[in-house]
């Protein structure tokens, strides 16, 4: 065989390598695009509410940093899976009683690993919502219900259900025991529970919420009770159709005289009945 030949080989040899390399890549390349896109997704329906939208830190740690770890996708899909105990990361794995699939949390690992790589960042759609018909405001509390649904929505659906009905954080469509329930939720909302999933909201507290903002939510989540508390305060006798002499020493006054028109009625039939001469 020629020089030429052998160059002619060569050259084919080295464009069908190439091209088998290029059928293998990118359907490798595409499917890891899939798979950022679907972490985009979870992470934005799941992980911002607490994380914020691009990992930057809100009730929940920063995730957009580089992680000191041999393998930090390990470290990562390991801390979704399990959660920390005692903070407000709970386990997302199904195999540990969270909601999440291992193909969605390796979705989530990939995804949130683009930013230590500097990668083109994606940001999820942002979660959409049903509107929710009115709810009537419960008397002597704080808040409009209606704000606090759409609070709900933002930030407590994600552990709480869309409802209340819990997911991954308590139910909350319940009677709350408690001899003032609407302090009772208002400060669990503020200042959280220490060593527990649930964080402060407050921003006293370091969380995002204003005190309105939790007066609006302290009454959205009491209005989902079974039968929901009202608070109402002490009935004031109607005295609007008394006579004004009645309300002070003139009542009393009267309220003797009747009894002693009632002794004195009593005490004559007594009388009229020892004078009255036996029956033959």
């Amino acid at each position: 065989m020629s020089f030429s030949s052998k160059l002619r080989t060569l050259g084919l040899g080295l464009v069908l390598l190439i091209a088998a390399w290029l059928l293998v890549i990118d359907p490798v390349k595409a499917q890891d695009q899939a798979q950022i896109e679907l972490g985009a997704r979870l992470f934005a329906e799941n992980c911002a509410v607490c994380h914020g939208e691009t990992g930057e830190g809100r009730v929940g740690a920063t995730l957009d940093k580089d992680w000191p770890s041999i393998r930090p996708d390990l470290r990562l899909r390991s801390t979704i899976v399990n959660g920390i105990s005692g903070t407000p990361m709970v386990p997302w794995g199904q195999a540990t009683g969270g909601p999440l699939s291992d193909q969605e949390i390796d979705a989530l690992v990939a995804y949130i690993l683009t930013w230590e790589s500097g990668g083109t960042r994606i940001i999820g759609p942002t979660p959409t919502f049903a509107p929710r018909p009115v709810i009537t405001s419960i008397p002597n509390v704080d808040g409009d219900p209606n704000q606090g649904a759409q609070l709900f929505d933002q930030n407590c659906t994600v552990c709480h259900g869309p409802d209340g009905q819990g997911r991954i954080g308590a139910a909350l469509a319940k009677n709350f025991s408690s001899i003032r329930p609407d302090l009772a939720v208002k400060s669990t909302i503020s200042n959280g529970i220490a060593g527990s999933p649930m964080p402060a909201w407050s921003q006293a507290k370091g969380g995002p919420l204003t005190e309105q903002e939790i007066n609006h939510l302290t009454a959205y989540v009491l209005s989902l009770a079974e039968n929901p508390v009202v608070f109402e305060q002490p009935a004031q006798p109607d005295t609007s159709l008394q006579p004004s002499w009645l309300r002070g020493w003139g009542g009393i006054l009267l309220a003797v005289l009747l009894f002693g028109l009632i002794v004195g009625f009593a005490l004559w039939i007594q009388t009229r009945d020892k004078a009255s001469p036996p029956d033959s």
